[in-house]
């Protein structure tokens, strides 16, 4: 038996630059990864006995345990034909922190562990965020994900991560984006001193993706503001295609004060106090 922890994937910006002729739009965005996630379990089973997928944990209702789930699609794509499944959901679904494409890459990781063998090729096949999923690290993705860049160093950043419940489909978001070329983050990227130095530079970028899911899902702009709203928080921004947005903080004991606060107000919100790297 392997275990695998399919950690939050952030998108600390997201710039789109352009869009290929068949469709797939190209990104430049730094990425980092939150302690906490999913967890993938894999047990080998009996041979003919087939591949098997059972959700559990406190966001398990509604996820799918057929091939449309990626944690299936990973399976397939490593050929390994007989075992027992257990994805541990915690990351809320279609909420811009790469939950499914991150549950893939875990299940690589422990398929490997369990069966041996390297993990496969062109991760991009099952999902542009799988293949930074996989290194689970700091890094700069660009294209349309395939190219990742792990960044030899990256400060930690106390952050509180909050989704208001709100599904957020990725292709509408994208099709709401009306400027497509917008400029990618510059050719060499810092190398930060501290988690300060690093939240002053992310001031300087943006998510392009935010003002076309707001547009959409006004629920993303009350969470915006709330976040803007507590005390001590230095940088406000969605994630991905949204719904989940992130405050960064000096301190993890201001993050996990700000969620005290905010569940007091948004109780029905899914608040976690977290550190990035």
């Amino acid at each position: 038996m392997a275990k695998a922890f399919a950690p939050a994937k952030i998108n600390l910006t997201l710039h789109v630059t352009g869009q290929r002729a068949d469709g797939y739009h190209l990104l430049d965005s730094l990425v980092v990864f939150a302690d906490v996630g999913d967890q993938v379990t894999v047990t080998p089973a009996s041979v003919g006995a087939g591949l098997s997928l059972s959700v559990t944990g406190p966001l398990a209702q509604g996820v799918p345990t057929d091939d449309s789930n990626l944690v299936v699609k990973a399976v397939r794509l490593a050929q390994v034909r007989d075992a027992d499944i257990v994805l541990d959901k915690h990351l809320p679904a279609e909420a811009g922190i790469g939950g499914g494409s991150s549950d893939a890459a875990a299940t690589l990781h422990a398929l490997t562990d369990e069966f041996g063998g390297a993990a496969p090729e062109a991760l991009e096949r099952l999902g542009a965020d799988v293949p930074v999923c996989f290194a689970a690290k700091a890094a700069r993705m660009s294209g349309t994900g395939g190219r990742v860049s792990v960044l030899e160093s990256f400060p930690t950043l106390p952050a509180l991560l909050v989704n208001p419940r709100i599904p957020v489909a990725t292709p509408p978001v994208f099709r709401a984006l009306t400027q497509k070329d917008n400029a990618p983050m510059p050719t060499e990227l810092p190398v930060f001193s501290s988690a300060s130095d690093a939240i002053t530079w992310l001031w300087t970028m943006r998510n392009d993706l935010q003002e076309p899911a707001v547009s959409l899902h006004p629920g993303i702009a009350e969470v915006l503001q709330a976040l803007k709203g507590l005390e001590q928080a230095r940088l406000v921004r969605m994630s991905g295609s949204g719904a989940t947005c992130f405050a960064l903080f000096a301190t993890i004991e201001q993050a996990q004060k700000a969620a005290a606060t905010l569940k007091q107000s948004q109780p029905s919100w899914w608040i976690k106090p977290c550190l990035l790297s």
